[in-house]
């Protein structure tokens, strides 16, 4: 993030980013002034996971990592953002941690998709398996831009499941921003079987 030498989170850049901390809605995790089952945020919604958690506040240093990690291919970033996750996410009860599936076009241009890198290395953090079990079935319009309505039209139907999907599952993204993409990932694992699907991100935009 800043031009110090040696790790590629410096302490500085890491004391920087701000923890997402309690209380959050137990649904989708947004931040409040006390814990509730559903917040504004969620409240309405027909939601495919059971809840999601993210370590870091979106805000402008953390767009900074989040660029710098996706953009300019520093892989290994991963190792700080699961540093980070895991300093402040619980380990969730699952059998299996998967990724949120990269737009082929980006992830040619870019080289492995930011998300991956997360799931392998908090697998290894909580000995949970990590694989692909996730793939897009077609490209994508960028999210970045849209309303929230146009972010779910987007990406409906995107994501199908591949291979065998355990009954508990963690998604990992890189950020939360509306939950449309992680909610459709987790709809397609549980068309394929998954009975529990959690949602674990790096970052999380407040509203």
């Amino acid at each position: 993030m800043c031009s110090m030498p040696g790790a590629p989170l410096c302490p500085a850049c890491n004391a920087a980013l701000v923890r997402l901390v309690p209380p959050v809605c137990e649904r989708c995790g947004a931040p409040g002034p006390w814990p509730v089952r559903r917040c504004a945020e969620c409240s309405g919604r027909r939601l495919a996971f059971a809840r999601a958690r993210a370590a870091i506040v979106y805000d402008a240093n953390a767009r900074t990592l989040v660029r710098v990690w996706k953009e300019h291919a520093r892989s290994r970033l991963a190792a700080d953002a699961a540093a980070l996750v895991s300093e402040v996410v619980p380990r969730p009860e699952v059998d299996a941690v998967t990724f949120v599936p990269g737009d082929s076009e980006r992830a040619l241009a870019r080289g492995r998709i930011a998300p991956a890198g997360l799931a392998e290395a908090l697998g290894a953090a909580w000995a949970l398996p990590a694989g692909e079990l996730l793939r897009r079935t077609r490209g994508l319009r960028r999210q970045r831009g849209l309303g929230l309505a146009e972010r779910r039209r987007n990406v409906r139907g995107s994501v199908e499941a591949r291979g065998a999907v355990p009954r508990r599952v963690c998604v990992v993204d890189d950020v939360y921003t509306s939950g449309a993409t992680v909610n459709e990932c987790a709809s397609a694992l549980r068309r394929a079987g998954a009975r529990h699907v959690e949602v674990i991100t790096l970052a999380r935009a407040i509203r």
